[in-house]
């Protein structure tokens, strides 16, 4: 365990998450979401970066692997496929692939579980577990789609990274935690993230 980051309180059993970040563009939502997870109360985070997760991180955020492995409370190397989180025994809430590549829809569609973080997906929909999959493509082809409906099918939820402009983001920032304050909801999870919806008042 990792000591920057919080740890469940004594003697409460953790809720654990699995976040994994795949190479698609958007590697923030998978930072800001481990960022997040360390604001809430008995949860224990279990990362996972594939290869090209690595080289979005780099790219788009200027991120090395060891200031990122220091947000989650176990950092699991991506080709140990003998890792906790490969094994239905291994108990947590869910886990949330932000963002998810088309690549790695595609593995999780057609239930190759050839890297860890393939199989922890795997695993999540075998025993009937809560996945989202932030997924980040545009346009989309068939293929995108079939697989979209696909995982679906089995249990995943498809959460793109979609702003919502009804909510008047001020930042880049802004929209980025709707998205992870959404994906916390999936997860039943409380946070302090973004507003809500309140409905339009009389005047509009």
């Amino acid at each position: 365990m990792n000591a920057a980051a919080t740890p469940p309180a004594p003697g409460q059993a953790p809720q654990r998450v699995v976040v994994g970040i795949s190479g698609a563009s958007g590697a923030v939502y998978g930072v800001r979401l481990l960022q997040a997870l360390r604001t809430c109360p008995g949860v224990e985070s279990h990362l996972v970066v594939s290869d090209t997760g690595w080289r979005t991180l780099r790219h788009e955020m200027h991120l090395e692997p060891d200031a990122v492995r220091t947000l989650a409370h176990v950092a699991h190397d991506a080709d140990n496929v003998g890792a906790s989180i490969a094994s239905g025994s291994f108990q947590c809430a869910g886990m949330v692939i932000a963002p998810c590549s088309m690549r790695t829809l595609a593995a999780v569609a057609h239930g190759l579980a050839d890297s860890l973080l393939t199989r922890a997906a795997d695993v999540m929909l075998k025993e009937r577990r809560r996945l989202v999959l932030l997924a980040r493509e545009a346009p989309l082809h068939l293929g995108h789609l079939r697989n979209m409906v696909s995982v679906t099918e089995m249990g995943a939820i498809v959460c793109p990274p979609v702003p919502a402009f009804y909510l008047h983001p001020r930042s880049v920032d802004d929209i980025v935690d709707h998205t992870v304050a959404r994906t916390l909801d999936l997860l039943g999870l409380a946070h302090g993230l973004g507003g809500r919806w309140q409905g339009l008042g009389a005047g509009h």
